[in-house]
């Protein structure tokens, strides 16, 4: 649901990145509209587009999920239903309740806007939802040594960090989604992130008529910048290579607000990112400054179990700062 003349927020991204910025701005007097890239291909998402022909639900999913209201007894319960995931052992394959309720609202009214809507109005979502794009593609990414790699799913699990990701495309030319586009023109901020570089973030800026809105907007963009780096995508990157390659996407557009975290890690934390081959993103000021107008180099982050994420209130606050 969106507030009329309220100041507008755009979250670009995919769906666990961006669910956390959500969860926090949702809390603001402000109009939300989360724009996702929908090339998502793996788990669920990824069987019910190879066998049926549906766009990725997943990242949808989970950003009506972030926006729905928290203050409903029946949307509570509700929410806990369409996150649950069957079994990957069983004939459901993993899939999850949403996705599927998602795909069957699809099919009877037609279209995935038809279907976003019918959420949305269930979970009383605070915002709205907005695919990127309503057709249908695959992203690649061309290494280094000229190798392609096809699907999203394949760039993301990939167990191999060299060559190194030279470039995104999608494998056919799609049109932006109108509501996308109108959505950026209005925004009185954009925020980019966050999210996996090269899974989450950028796909978007791969449709030209975005990057286009973006760069032609007078709203300040901000960044937020990953907290770790990801073996086979970002390994080693410092921040400037997260800020760079932002703004090769972006036609050259500089990043307004370039946010970087600052909380170091304990060693119990980051042995658990050891098996991964993940590191804390480092900060090189020195190379940042050349994309971006300002870097804000502050406490980011918190340690939920064994992980470490964004945080929420304080990455919601500095947004809301600039409005």
């Amino acid at each position: 649901m969106l507030k009329d003349n309220l100041k507008k927020v755009v979250v670009i991204g995919g769906g666990s990145g961006s669910s956390v910025a959500l969860r926090g701005l949702k809390e603001y007097d402000i109009d939300i509209t989360a724009i996702v890239t929908m090339f998502d291909s793996g788990g669920s998402t990824g069987i019910l587009r190879d066998e049926f022909g549906y766009p990725s639900f997943g990242d949808l999913r989970q950003c009506l999920l972030a926006l729905a209201s928290d203050n409903n007894d029946k949307v509570s319960a509700l929410k806990k239903v369409l996150d649950f995931r069957f079994d990957s052992n069983s004939s459901l394959r993993g899939h999850s309740v949403g996705n599927l309720i998602m795909a069957a609202l699809t099919t009877e009214n037609g279209n995935i806007q038809a279907a976003i809507d019918k959420i949305s109005d269930i979970l009383l979502v605070e915002g709205q939802v907005v695919p990127v794009t309503l057709d249908d593609a695959n992203l690649c990414a061309k290494l280094l040594n000229g190798e392609v790699i096809y699907s999203e799913s394949s760039i993301d699990l990939r167990d191999s960090n060299l060559p190194g990701i030279s470039e995104l495309f999608l494998d056919k030319n799609v049109l932006a989604n109108p509501l996308a586009i109108q959505s950026i023109k209005n925004a009185d901020v954009i925020l980019l992130g966050p999210g996996d570089l090269y899974t989450s973030i950028i796909p978007n800026l791969l449709l030209d008529e975005i990057t286009l809105a973006i760069k032609n907007s007078s709203a300040p963009i901000i960044f937020a910048c990953n907290l770790m780096t990801k073996y086979g995508e970002t390994y080693e990157y410092p921040a400037s290579k997260f800020s760079s390659e932002i703004v090769r996407y972006l036609n050259g557009r500089m990043i307004d607000f370039f946010l970087v975290n600052s909380m170091e890690f304990p060693s119990s934390i980051l042995e658990n990112y050891d098996v991964e081959k993940a590191k804390p993103v480092s900060f090189d000021e020195k190379k940042i400054i050349k994309f971006c107008n300002n870097i804000v180099y502050d406490n980011f982050a918190f340690i939920e179990g064994k992980k470490v994420r964004h945080d929420s209130k304080k990455l919601s606050e500095f947004v809301i700062s600039k409005l």
